[in-house]
């Protein structure tokens, strides 16, 4: 490991550090999640991640749920798990948001946070489904999972989000990865902005 703090190995960003609760909270998620959709963590648990220290109460999720059938069997599977959602007890009527590409949350049982935003997805939100179609690997202790190019994080936090938080999260992830930003990638995605 580099003294950095983390280490790019065949593509994946590998972060020096031990897993934290949240951490932790979203593993647990992420290991049903996947078994029945492709995601992407995005936002505010990008720079958590690679080492901002700042509270959150939820963590962003982008999902292309394109198949009823395994939305209701994840679902099953999230409560069985220990999770709740915040929109429906019933698979059904959460599959009712969803379809609709309105977001649901998902919490620890008997508790409020922090939850996951499960964002919804398709073609129509472009920018997002952009940042989806191009997914970067992370790596943290043993846990593997899949961010937005850094250099789309820092775009969407400066260009569409723009919040104070926002802001400094972006300003985190230059700093951070200063060494492989890539300048032409950034103006690339700067052009995604435009059409959504």
């Amino acid at each position: 490991m580099t003294e950095k703090g983390y280490e790019i190995k065949e593509g994946t960003i590998v972060i020096n550090r031990e897993l934290t609760n949240l951490d932790i909270f979203l593993k647990d998620f992420i290991d049903i999640l996947k078994k029945y959709f492709d995601y992407l963590v995005v936002s505010g648990f990008v720079s958590i991640s690679t080492g901002r220290v700042r509270g959150t109460e939820d963590i962003d999720v982008l999902v292309e749920v394109n198949d009823n059938a395994k939305f209701m069997r994840m679902f099953e599977e999230l409560l069985e798990k220990d999770f709740w959602c915040y929109q429906a007890d019933e698979p059904k009527e959460a599959y009712e948001y969803v379809k609709k590409l309105n977001n649901i949350r998902f919490a620890r049982k008997n508790e409020l946070f922090p939850n996951i935003e499960f964002v919804p997805i398709n073609v129509s939100k472009k920018a997002k489904y952009y940042e989806f179609t191009r997914p970067q690997k992370i790596r943290v202790d043993e846990f593997e999972f899949k961010i937005p190019p850094i250099e789309f994080e820092i775009l969407y936090k400066e260009i569409v989000l723009a919040g104070k938080k926002d802001i400094e999260d972006a300003r985190h992830l230059r700093i951070v990865y200063k060494d492989e930003i890539d300048e032409s990638k950034i103006e690339d995605f700067a052009s995604q902005f435009q059409v959504e």
